[in-house]
């Protein structure tokens, strides 16, 4: 048995030109990476944010304009006849607030579940407007859906949304390199997504405090989550190799994460960015959870068919990438029915 010598080639050095490329490739990462992520958080504003206004007929007209003087397009106001009509709103997650001019005094209606920063940009706007007129009267404010005492700015919530999507990109590596059989992956993925759902939703709800409501309800919010980026993820994959998981982790993390509007509101992100994001699984499974955790489940109607449609192109991804993978290693066992009929 003869040992390897080693090639002078094998320890030379790289040469100046590759240096140079990975330094270029990195500064290009890195600038994706922080395009990503600062450019939706630094260009936040409000946006054509759906609120209420009760009150007599015309009392919305001194509201709009006052407010659109402002800001600019950042309310879009539905008009209601009293209190009640516009909790409902609040409480179907069809508005984030409400200005209720209803009772002679005027006060505000938030819901900081929904979203603490279009609770505070709407008391804030709110109180200037009635400094305008009485600058010695103060606006009431009352939350009808308050976040959980043990965590009253939503941090773990907000802080939830990354490790989520990057738990289920993961579980896509994972089975991709671990396990083999497309039936078998699926399976593996959507037990995860199970047993992941309730083990987060147990942390946030339990330990952190972070969630209310029901728990087997915020851990299939959860898990449905999971499921949509690993099954999409590993469909990917199945489809067209190592090429898929890079697009998969670029579509869910660069592009899903960022536009989710889970830690704002999709109102608050630049341009129709948030509109895009509600219709990804980060995006989708935020407002799902939300929807579980702080109103009873309302609301959540287009953010399931949003994740459901994303599990079932997942697992057609795989189905497709099975069986392309079976034409190409067994070629002729399946031209070979086809040749026989001929004889």
């Amino acid at each position: 048995m003869t040992a390897r010598v080693p090639l002078a080639t094998d320890t030379l050095p790289s040469r100046w030109p590759r240096v140079a490329g990975a330094v270029v490739l990195l500064t290009m990462i890195v600038t994706v990476l922080l395009t990503a992520f600062a450019w939706p958080s630094v260009r936040s504003s409000v946006h054509e944010v759906p609120i209420a206004v009760a009150g007599p007929a015309g009392a919305a007209a001194p509201i709009r304009t006052a407010l659109d003087q402002r800001l600019p397009g950042g309310f879009e106001i539905t008009e209601v006849a009293d209190t009640a009509a516009a909790e409902q709103l609040i409480r179907d997650r069809q508005v984030y607030g409400a200005i209720d001019l209803s009772s002679g005094t005027p006060h505000v209606i938030v819901a900081s579940a929904a979203s603490t920063a279009v609770a505070q940009t709407l008391q804030i706007m709110a109180t200037g407007l009635s400094q305008q007129e009485n600058p010695d009267t103060a606006v009431a404010v009352r939350d009808l859906a308050a976040l959980p005492a043990d965590d009253p700015r939503g941090a773990g919530l907000a802080a939830g949304a990354l490790p989520l999507v990057m738990g289920g990109l993961l579980a896509a590596v994972l089975l991709a390199r671990l396990v083999r059989g497309t039936v078998r992956r699926v399976a593996g993925a959507l037990a995860f997504a199970a047993t992941g759902g309730l083990a987060v939703a147990a942390i946030l709800q339990f330990w952190l405090g972070s969630l209310s409501g029901s728990y087997p309800a915020n851990a299939g919010a959860v898990a449905l989550s999971i499921a949509a980026t690993s099954l999409t993820v590993l469909g990917l994959e199945s489809l067209l190799g190592f090429l898929g998981i890079g697009i998969g982790a670029v579509a869910m993390v660069l592009i899903g994460n960022p536009l989710s509007g889970t830690a704002t509101a999709p109102e608050m992100l630049p341009g129709r960015s948030g509109t895009l994001g509600q219709l990804m699984p980060p995006g989708a499974g935020g407002r799902l959870l939300r929807s579980t955790a702080f109103f009873d489940g309302r609301g959540a109607t287009h953010a399931v068919t949003v994740l459901v449609a994303w599990i079932a192109l997942g697992a057609a991804l795989c189905l497709v990438g099975s069986l392309h993978t079976r034409h190409r290693q067994f070629p002729s066992a399946i031209a070979a029915p086809s040749r026989s009929t001929h004889r």
